[in-house]
């Protein structure tokens, strides 16, 4: 190494360290360069290569400009490994396998070091998430953590109230709409380095994408690209529309399909169905539509020409059938919610065509807190009038969901060797086996029963599935048992009531998508139930032969 490099590294120890190597070398090939023009000079080589030097020199200086660029980058690539290196951090801390730590998690403040806090699975407590509450419910319904338990044993005791009031305050609303899809957590935990993202301070700054929409047209071609792997929807000849969830989506298409200078429209969905269609029509109040309750009292009707948007849930939430629709009239606008039609819920059946399908990436991800949902629209018309509402109500979604949903697509249609066949078989392996352990305990039950449901040829797996439905539809079929959701409650089992979805209270639904503490509890309180009513039937039935 020449002198001079060596005096160079020296200077250069406290200002970019990154640049030593690249120096070294400019130095060191000038050094070689001068030694080979010297040798040309002498006649002691006649090298073609060498004279083509002299002829014409190599400059091997970087200039100033592109100096600091590198370093610039360089510092860019050591931030981004801290930030790794924080979440990999927070992502270790291990919460007895029955909770999480986040990285926007609360922190505890103890000395100089601040420590996230495990965020506890239902019925487990404790600052590591290692205690069992066994007299806590098995919650097969609303999305329930016990940090507020977990927090009172290391914060004050008015944070702990405080966030016990907040809870409370919710509940309700989690009651009515919230079904976590958390069991496809291992999966993505078994992928965090391939699906993780850092995204620069400076990312996406701006309202628009750089073709002035809301959209990011990478992200819509994976979607397109998706559907078409899976074989579940049709997107030629398309429109594509993003929103916050399908939930932003649902009364933007109802305020698409409803004109002001069009009679008011009547809003219908088949009993049972998603309650939100008739909260969010009733909440807007709008003179354009209405709410007008089940299908099938419109269907035989004479007056049934009249303006109808039907929503078609398939498969359907809570009973996981696929449906069609009911209503047939050039005056009938129809919804499909297909936010299930994907190989781990349900088995693909055909290439859905409908003119208006929605999807929601919480439902085939598992990542319901990203708000993301996309529409296939048919019509240019509605798709302007949706996007039209859009602009007004959010300027369309959050940049850094679309990046992140772009990243999990990405994900999924590559691994496995491709076509998403690792994603989709863990999906419905998991959703499979758990019907069957909940159905293998019921069947052996004359007091309750669920709903049926058969295998039926998949044209994405090329085979016949088994049934793997989302949510299980409980029905109490002894006659004095009409309030079906009391039942379960008063045995330790929470689900949602028949009447949530409009149905009688003869019906629960038990969901099948949540952490895995949260199924294998309910598994227990079922089996449970069931084996009390065995002993119940040996009791009566030693009373006889008395």
């Amino acid at each position: 190494m020449s002198v001079a490099c060596q005096l160079h590294l020296t200077c250069m120890s406290s200002i970019a360290p990154h640049l030593h190597l690249i120096t070294c070398i400019n130095e060191e090939n000038e050094d070689r360069a001068e030694e080979e023009d010297d040798e040309v000079i002498a006649g002691r080589s006649n090298s073609p290569e060498k004279m083509v030097k002299k002829a014409a020199p190599i400059t091997y200086n970087l200039s100033l400009s592109k100096i600091l660029s590198l370093e610039e980058e360089w510092k860019e690539e050591e931030e981004e490994d801290e930030e790794a290196e924080e979440a990999e951090t927070v992502a270790s801390i291990p919460c007895s396998g029955h909770g999480r730590a986040y990285l926007d998690g609360l922190i505890l403040e103890t000395g100089n070091n601040n420590n996230q806090i495990c965020e506890c699975n239902s019925c487990f407590f404790g600052p590591d998430c290692s205690q069992f509450d066994p007299h806590c419910p098995a919650d097969a319904d609303r999305y329930s953590i016990s940090t507020t338990l977990s927090l009172s044993l290391s914060l004050s005791l008015s944070l702990s109230l405080s966030l016990s009031v907040i809870l409370s305050f919710f509940s309700p609303f989690w009651n009515w709409v919230l079904g976590d899809p958390l069991f496809l957590e291992p999966f993505w935990v078994q992928h965090a380095a391939s699906s993780a993202i850092v995204v620069a301070g400076w990312h996406r700054m701006s309202y628009r994408y750089q073709d002035n929409s809301f959209v990011s047209k990478e992200l819509e071609k994976h979607i397109q690209k998706l559907h078409a792997l899976v074989g579940n929807a049709n997107t030629t000849g398309k429109f594509i529309a993003f929103g916050a969830g399908s939930t932003q989506l649902l009364n933007g298409l109802i305020y698409a399909l409803s004109p002001n200078d069009s009679p008011s429209r009547r809003i219908v969905a088949s009993i049972p169905f998603y309650p939100l269609y008739k909260l969010q029509t009733d909440l807007f109040n709008s003179v354009n539509f209405k709410w007008q309750g089940d299908t099938s009292l419109w269907k035989n009707r004479s007056d049934s020409s009249m303006d109808f948007i039907e929503f078609v849930t398939s498969p359907n939430n809570p009973d996981g059938k696929l449906k069609n629709a009911v209503l047939e009239s050039p005056s009938v606008d129809t919804i499909f919610d297909h936010a299930y039609y994907w190989p781990h819920y349900s088995a693909i059946t055909a290439l859905a065509n409908e003119d208006i399908m929605i999807f929601t990436l919480s439902k085939i991800t598992g990542h319901a807190g990203s708000r993301f949902g996309w529409v296939l629209i048919k019509d240019e018309g509605v798709y302007e009038r949706l996007l039209r509402f859009m602009n007004l109500n959010s300027m369309g979604v959050s940049r850094d969901t679309q990046l992140r949903a772009l990243k999990l697509l990405k994900v999924i249609m590559g691994g496995g060797g491709g076509g998403g066949k690792e994603f989709f078989s863990f999906g419905h392996k998991t959703t499979m086996k758990r019907w069957e352990r909940l159905n293998r305990i019921v069947s052996a039950s004359k007091r309750f029963s669920l709903q049926k449901l058969s295998p039926q040829y998949c044209t994405y797996f090329q085979n016949v599935t088994a049934p793997s439905p989302a949510y299980a539809w409980v029905k109490c079929e002894r006659e004095e048992e009409k309030d079906c959701f009391a039942v379960l409650k008063a045995s330790g089992i929470i689900g949602r009531a028949g009447s949530v979805f409009s149905a009688e209270d003869r019906y629960v639904r038990l969901s099948l998508i949540k952490s895995e503490d949260n199924f294998d509890f309910l598994l227990q309180r079922m089996d449970a139930l069931v084996s009390q009513e065995h002993e119940e039937e040996e009791e009566e039935d030693g009373f006889k032969i008395i």
